[in-house]
């Protein structure tokens, strides 16, 4: 699921940010980015980030600079002397007029520097910490937000499927009919003068009605579109479940559809597995 997040937190001039963005993954996959003094922070961050996220791509982005007013100056004196004394040198042997101003001194390279402060990452953690949190609070809402979309285009095309599925059981009892119609048709057609309750008649439309019956699948599929409907409405992570349900909903319809000998079930049951794939694409996008 795709998501953007970024927070911020600092004390004593050094301020750290964090920036993290996730997009669609069926596994979870992540890349922390960290400043090379904080690099040995990578396991707490990904800790972290595991405990909230558990599916998708998401790219970590750690980093802190100082605030210019709490930075410290360093001037070498001995290095601007030596500059100073250069350009006086040179405006003589130019006999070029005006004065060395300090202004000239100051910009020359390495008379103005501004010392790097190490950054220790024990201390920088509970700031880190506290801005990755801010950030994650951010990612998680907007993927929530995704999450509603993707459920209530769930729901739509479960609704979909359950209702054709009800159609399917309409049809159903008709199937051993036309099954014992065009039975009786096939023989009167090769001229044969046998009645409908023939021994050899009856056994045949047994075995087509036992062969044929999909009662026991939709009253699987029934129960699978039950829990499937009751993960979705969960809090907390569902799209492993999910993914494991899809499957074993189409390997049900697969079976029904086997089974119809029936060539409007069977047009039934492509639709509902063409609503099934839908379902198992947007799957993937869900934690």
């Amino acid at each position: 699921m795709t998501g953007y997040g970024r927070g911020q937190s600092g004390t004593n001039g050094t301020q750290f940010s964090v920036e993290l963005n996730s997009v669609n993954r069926k596994q979870s996959d992540v890349t922390v980015t960290l400043p090379r003094e904080l690099a040995e922070l990578e396991p707490r961050v990904r800790d972290l980030i595991n405990s909230e996220v558990s599916r998708g791509r998401l790219n970590v982005v750690v980093a802190f600079h100082t605030c210019a007013a709490s930075q410290k100056v360093a001037i070498d004196t001995e290095l601007a002397h030596t500059y100073f004394a250069a350009m006086r040198d040179l405006q003589a042997q130019l006999g070029a007029g005006g004065e060395v101003s300090i202004d000239a001194v100051l910009r020359a390279p390495g008379v103005v520097r501004v010392p790097e402060e190490p950054v220790s990452a024990i201390e920088a953690w509970p700031h880190i910490e506290a801005a990755l949190k801010e950030a994650l609070v951010s990612l998680v809402s907007m993927r929530e937000r995704e999450g509603k979309n993707l459920a209530k285009d769930l729901i739509r095309r479960l609704k979909i499927v359950r209702e054709t599925l009800r159609k399917i059981r309409r049809l159903h009892p008709a199937v051993l009919k036309k099954f014992r119609q065009a039975l009786k048709e096939r023989i009167e057609k090769v001229g044969l003068e046998l009645p409908i309750d023939d021994e050899r008649i009856v056994k045949e439309v047994i075995f087509f009605a036992d062969k044929s019956d999909i009662t026991e699948e939709l009253t699987r599929l029934d129960s699978h579109f039950t829990q499937f409907a009751h993960h979705l409405r969960k809090a907390e992570p569902v799209g492993r479940t999910l993914e494991f349900m899809t499957q074993e909903i189409s390997r049900e319809l697969n079976t029904l559809g086997s089974k119809s000998n029936d060539v409007e079930i069977s047009q039934c049951v492509v639709t509902c597995k063409d609503e099934m794939e839908k379902i198992r694409e947007q799957i993937q996008n869900i934690e």
